[in-house]
């Protein structure tokens, strides 16, 4: 940091396994990546090309080798994943990750329907070729999940090999864990704690209200995804109270008196 401050919560330090901050890159020029990363680089633990932007990003080599140069992990969204499931080609999908270097990969089925023990499976064969995130939750916001097949689902695919389960909100935060509002499910959120360790769990949040909401929850570690670029140094200071939104929620209200 660049002066001293007290009474600043302790972050965790890179590489960190929780207090996670997962950016959504959904198309990032290679300079627009490197000014980002310029700032920004110290307070992004994972970068995911969005959805299948991937598939249609000019010179993405040259984009991954920008993030590699800063030690930022990156993968690619669990849609292109499900769009190389229903064309038969997963075994190219695991290709093309090994081709680009990518070491991380997300198992989803928001857009497609898979048996959830086949979804297991394709983790457990991803774990052999690197992490694997899986995200549960429905794009459908018509497609309401119960609080117990949440923590089913979470449980047993970390019994499967992810490393963390991502709860599912969308780019736009309007589904799975959140109402069409963008209001939190809370009973939802703190009935899936009480059987999931929260440090287990990444939480798509990509509006501040929902940021919020976790940090007050959960503290600064929580983990965050789905974080726009230019929005991962404000939401770094309210993981640190220096935002008016958790300006007093860090403080030793006797020491400031």
């Amino acid at each position: 940091m660049n002066f001293n401050l007290s009474q600043i919560p302790d972050r965790h330090l890179k590489p960190r396994t929780s207090g996670i901050t997962m950016v959504m890159d959904k198309g990032l020029s290679v300079q627009e990546a490197k000014n980002f990363l310029s700032v920004a680089h110290p307070h992004v633990d994972i970068v995911k090309l969005g959805f299948g932007t991937s598939f249609v990003t000019p010179n993405l080599e040259e984009k991954l080798e920008v993030y590699r140069s800063f030690d930022i992990p990156v993968y690619f969204g669990g849609t292109l994943f499900e769009a190389f499931l229903i064309r038969n080609q997963f075994e190219d999908y695991i290709a093309v990750c090994k081709n680009f270097g990518i070491e991380y990969m997300e198992v989803s089925d928001g857009s497609i329907t898979i048996p959830h023990t086949e979804k297991c499976g394709y983790i457990e064969k991803l774990t052999k070729h690197g992490i694997v995130l899986s995200e549960v939750g429905s794009k459908d916001a018509a497609h309401i999940i119960p609080p117990y097949k949440w923590i089913e689902l979470m449980r047993a695919e970390l019994d499967a090999g992810s490393s963390y389960v991502i709860a599912e909100a969308r780019e736009a935060g309007n589904v799975g864990i959140y109402r069409g509002s963008g209001e939190v499910r809370e009973g939802l959120v703190q009935e899936i704690l009480t059987q999931i360790p929260g440090e287990r769990i990444l939480w798509e949040a990509p509006q501040k209200a929902q940021q919020l909401y976790f940090i007050e929850l959960l503290g600064s570690n929580v983990n965050l995804g789905n974080i726009a670029p230019m929005e991962v140094l404000p939401l770094e200071t309210m993981r640190l109270g220096l935002r008016g939104d958790t300006f007093h929620l860090f403080l030793d209200k006797e020491a400031v008196q």
